[in-house]
């Protein structure tokens, strides 16, 4: 519907008109278990004031239908003053009472309530999610966060059910004549954002647990927690590890922030199909089941969700406590958690890698935004929802964490922590702009931050940074360093201008000792300002081996090694000893191949190289997908194979070499099975270990490994519906049914990618879930099977968009985008591509699509032609090696 893009001045008008105060909202899901049941009745009353009596203002509500709109006592006629998903209200009072009913539907897109069926069991399950703007799809409301209003929640629901929302629960009660439904009564929540409330219902385990804190005025805070897994789950389910992490946050916020946690209850859900890693809402946080781990997980995967687990309880303050205005400061939310929750991993957990994972994952995310042409600053201009949808990306929460990390060097972790507790003090359970944030922190520091805003928050683009040197002759103790002079290069994608940052950044010095070892010798520290920084400092020193510009990751940069130290990295990469420099070495080896400057290939032998002596596990398995991507995307196609089949050698040799139940072993089996979905060398191992006559000791073939493997055979056409149907009967979950459809779509026929294709495309019976499961396994494969669908991808964007939901119409353009393109070898170039002139015609023949259409369509043209461009950096194919079998 047309009017469901709420535009920023709407939102800044309704606002100036209105001030909400209450909302009483009733649930009525007893029939949710009925998959012929498409909805359930939705009540929602409403108290609010309006500063101009007699004005008109409208709710939002995208309903199957309303069926009743009262107003001040009054019935409205419904259908005159429902329009779409709005409801008009006129004649407002200075103090005034809506009340809604309609029936909402459930979704299985994961916006609004999402209902899932557990294939294991059969059991429903319901949860909520609603950022940016779906509460609406659950009830009526004024949905924007600056008007915050306290809500109570009535839920019906079959009376075996677990129920839980933002409140605690204060009264459950039998149905009178319904004793298989209960009633579940919720007390009334301070002041929130509609996009934060939510609502779980389903047969859900749950675990208890309490935390309490001994406040500065002598009362005690006691906090109610709880974990909440499906039931089917329920024996992968590590509740006192997650318990032991919460009281760990608890403490480390409460302390940090000097603002008693706020929201009475900490409760915590793992839900399946969730569009997102995790969701604040207050009381109870949801989270992506993925983080219940079924299958073998990597150490590091137990940090991430580490991270993400105090991400979200930092968001208990920055962002729900106090919220952005409107969607423009996302930021001032997203950032904070963002750095915040690295911050806690590093401060309360026994993981000392957290900012080495940070810099070598997180950041990369967002470099790799930041060179889009549709980037934009991290205070965005963001005029609609739509927009907001498409900007929870990596400039909002990795760039905007990496900046806030230069800003607490800027001007001081306890000035910065100061601020923010004046900044909770001053606007709790109210919103907030830049403006407000600045001030705080501006006091607290001594410092004008206007300087600094404008540089780093108000402009987009990501700066490269390199250094010219001169060398002069040591003398017998060899060369030494004349002048070294920090070149900045920091082109606007956007505008093209160059829009030098001042950087506070560290220079390290590194060289080889007795044993051979790269170490820290020496660092300098510095400021950059302006594209060009001299560096007196270093002159005089002895020319090191490595000369590691933004050592210790303090700014964010992307960074060019000098010709000598890329020499020394190049050889020597595993003699780094220290985890950060590591990283970013890394990091600036993968950059350079995905800037084109050096061969793609390159890339993939320095992970071959170096990658078996990677400590970090959560390095090893970033520098694996790189490789992958690499080979993929930017190695030219003439010389892919051989590469390709190099880098599986080193898998499989790597595989068999690692100790067994290592993180290193599982990191190498996954890189096997992905990178045997295109190279056949390896599928005898494959096979061997799916019917066990292959057997590596301490490896757990366990469900998730099993669906890689079966997903390698099913794209070499060795692997049928019977064998996948048989797998799928043996792990009969919801990570099983992706997995079978993700291994359905893989299979090199063109009858199978038609039906994929059409069920993705024009279908709309598959799941947020198993839409993406489906589009993985269809881009699964040789371009050439692929290429009929490129004009029919073309010709139905409109249709998609114009006729899904925004979550899943953004899955299908994105996932379908005809991205695996080769240079033709001809001397084509990227501009002359069929799909890049096929997607420029189409962008020129729309110049009125929708914003967020047309951004997804703008990027993956970008994607596409950086990997067009860096395959036209050729080298020499690799010499084919042997593979080994694996031991019997």
């Amino acid at each position: 519907m047309s009017n469901q893009n709420l535009r920023r001045d709407e939102a800044a008008a309704r606002s100036a008109l209105i001030t909400t105060h209450s909302y009483d909202v009733s649930l009525d899901v007893r029939h949710a278990a009925d998959p012929e049941t498409a909805g359930y009745p939705s009540r929602s009353a409403i108290t609010f004031s309006a500063a101009e009596p007699g004005a008109t203002t409208f709710l939002d509500f995208i309903a199957a239908e309303v069926h009743s709109v009262f107003l001040n006592g009054r019935e409205l006629p419904v259908a005159d003053v429902v329009d779409g998903s709005r409801i008009r209200l006129d004649n407002l009072q200075a103090e005034n009472q809506v009340t809604v009913t309609g029936t909402a539907l459930f979704s299985t897109s994961g916006e609004g309530m999402h209902r899932f069926f557990d294939p294991a069991d059969g059991q429903c399950y319901l949860y909520t999610q609603y950022e940016p703007a779906d509460a609406r799809r659950v009830f009526a409301n004024f949905e924007q966060p600056d008007l915050k209003a306290g809500f109570t929640f009535h839920v019906l629901a079959p009376s075996h059910w677990q129920v839980s929302s933002n409140g605690a629960e204060t009264l459950r009660t039998g149905l009178a004549g319904d004793p298989a439904t209960s009633r579940w009564d919720f007390a009334p929540t301070p002041a929130m954002s509609t996009y934060i409330t939510t609502v779980l219902a389903g047969p859900y385990f749950k675990a208890e647990d309490a935390w309490s804190r001994t406040l500065k005025d002598g009362t005690t805070l006691d906090v109610p927690l709880a974990l909440y897994c499906r039931a089917s789950m329920a024996a992968s389910f590590d509740a006192g590890a997650l318990f032991t992490l919460t009281r760990k946050g608890l403490d480390f916020f409460n302390d940090l922030f000097d603002f008693p946690y706020p929201w009475g209850k900490y409760e915590q859900a793992f839900v399946p199909e969730y569009n997102l890693g995790a969701m604040e809402n207050p009381g109870l946080v949801t989270f992506t089941e993925s983080y219940v781990f079924t299958s073998r997980a990597a150490d590091s995967q137990y940090q991430a969700r580490a991270n993400t687990l105090l991400h979200e309880m930092a968001h208990m303050w920055f962002g729900d406590l106090v919220t952005m205005a409107w969607w423009d400061d996302l930021w001032l939310k997203e950032s904070f958690a963002d750095y915040m929750g690295t911050l806690g991993v590093d401060r309360t957990t026994g993981w000392d890698t957290a900012w080495v994972n940070f810099a070598s994952n997180r950041k990369a995310w967002a470099y790799v935004q930041d060179q889009l042409p549709t980037t934009h600053p991290i205070v965005a201009d963001v005029p609609d929802l739509e927009a907001a949808k498409q900007n929870f990306d990596g400039i909002t929460y990795a760039k905007g964490a990496a900046v806030l990390k230069q800003l607490v060097a800027y001007v001081g972790f306890e000035a910065f922590i100061a601020g923010s507790r004046q900044y909770f003090k001053d606007h709790a359970y109210s919103n907030t702009t830049l403006a407000e944030l600045l001030a705080a922190l501006g006091a607290a520091s001594g410092r004008d931050l206007a300087g600094w805003a404008r540089q780093w928050l108000q402009t987009s683009g990501i700066s490269t940074l390199s250094c010219e040197i001169e060398e002069h002759d040591g003398g017998g103790t060899g060369p030494v360093l004349g002048a070294v002079t920090v070149v900045q290069d920091a082109e606007d994608p956007v505008t093209g201008a160059q829009e030098p940052r001042p950087h506070r950044l560290r220079i390290g010095l590194y060289n080889r000792d007795a044993a051979g070892a790269l170490v820290r010798t020496g660092s300098v520290e510095t400021d950059l300002d302006g594209a060009r920084t001299a560096v007196p400092e270093l002159a005089g020193m002895p020319r090191p081996a490595l000369l590691l510009v933004n050592d210790d990751d303090l700014s964010y940069a992307k960074v060019r090694l000098d010709p000598h130290s890329e020499a020394t990295v190049r050889s020597s990469l595993d003699r780094l000893s220290d985890p950060m420099a590591r990283a970013l070495c890394w990091t600036a080896l993968w950059d350079s191949a995905r800037d084109a400057v050096t061969p793609a290939a390159r890339y993939v032998d320095a992970v071959e190289r170096f990658g078996p002596a990677e400590t970090g596990i959560g390095v090893l398995l970033t520098v694996l997908g790189n490789a992958s991507t690499a080979i993929e995307r930017y190695v030219p196609a003439a010389e892919r194979d051989p590469v390709r089949h190099g880098f599986l050698t080193t898998a499989a040799t790597e595989l068999e070499a690692a100790a067994p139940g290592s993180d290193r072993q599982l990191a190498w089996a996954r890189t096997l099975a992905a990178t045997s979905r295109y190279d056949a060398g390896a599928l005898d191992l494959v096979r061997g270990l799916l019917d066990g006559s292959t057997v590596i000791e301490g490896l757990a073939v366990d469900a998730e490994l099993r669906w890689n493997l079966w997903h390698a055979l099913a794209a070499h056409g060795q692997a049928g519906p019977g064998q996948l149907d048989a797998e799928l009967a043996r792990d009969n979950t919801a990570a099983g049914k992706s997995g079978h459809a993700t291994a359905l779509a893989a299979r090199p026929d063109a009858a199978v990618k038609a039906a994929a294709w059409d069920a993705a495309v024009h279908g709309t019976a598959l799941s947020n879930q198993l839409l993406s499961a489906t589009i993985a396994g269809f881009s699964t494969g040789d371009p050439a099977l692929l290429a009929p669908f490129i004009d029919p991808y073309f010709e139905s964007l409109e249709q998609v968009w114009a006729g899904r939901s925004i979550e899943i119409a953004s899955r299908i353009v994105r996932g379908l985008y005809p991205a695996g393109q080769d240079l033709d070898g001809q001397g084509g170039t990227p501009d002359t591509h069929a799909v890049i002139v096929r997607t420029d015609n189409w962008l020129a023949e729309h110049p009125d699509a929708p914003r967020a259409l047309r951004r997804i369509i703008i990027e993956q043209r970008s994607l596409l032609h950086r990997a067009l461009k860096a395959q036209g950096r050729a080298t020499q194919p690799q010499t084919e090696q042997p593979l080994p079998q694996g031991r019997p």
